[in-house]
């Protein structure tokens, strides 16, 4: 019993030293991909799923478009909004590099904000809406110069680039692409 009492002892000891050594890396420059839901499908919002419908075949060739594209930028996390049509824009590129999406409210986007900012992904991708996308790339960079996205459009990434030092964060690049 002795024996047992002075491991867990030495075992609770290593954990508590250890806890330092095995802290998540916080990285000082973080880049911010967000992007709109890929297209969705009609005949989905047709027969009653108004409310979270799957992708089109067209938003199917568009998710994987998007995961080329996102190879490029190696991303250490994904985050998506909990519909069908968020998930299925970033599954391509999350089952080839065997990642697990995240999820976000998306109501709340300060929370998602205050996530990608905190320096524990040195890349993070965040899929959204038309409204959701936007607003989130203004909230980052702190003003207001994107509008939402025409309901036909599915093309654009916001790439926001953050260098942070101490307890201070500094837009050094934002853009917005079409792919």
């Amino acid at each position: 019993m002795k024996k047992i009492i002075v491991l867990l002892i030495f075992i609770s000891a290593f954990f508590i030293a250890a806890k330092g050594v095995f802290a998540q890396k916080k990285y000082k420059q973080i880049t911010i991909i967000m992007l709109r839901h890929a297209e969705k499908d009609k005949q989905d919002e047709e027969f009653g799923n108004s409310v979270d419908p799957r992708l089109s075949e067209e938003g199917k060739a568009r998710a994987q478009k998007l995961a080329e594209v996102l190879r490029q930028y190696k991303p250490d996390a994904i985050f998506s909004s909990k519909f069908n049509r968020t998930l299925s824009t970033v599954a391509p590129y999350a089952r080839g590099k065997r990642m697990q999406v995240q999820f976000y409210d998306h109501r709340n986007l300060k929370e998602i904000a205050n996530i990608a900012q905190a320096g524990n992904f040195r890349t993070i991708v965040i899929a959204g809406h038309n409204t959701t996308t936007p607003a989130l790339a203004n909230l980052l960079i702190g003003t207001e110069k994107y509008k939402a996205l025409s309901e036909n459009e599915y093309d654009k990434i916001f790439i926001v680039k953050i260098q942070k030092n101490k307890d201070e964060m500094k837009v050094i690049e934002e853009t917005m692409i079409t792919y």
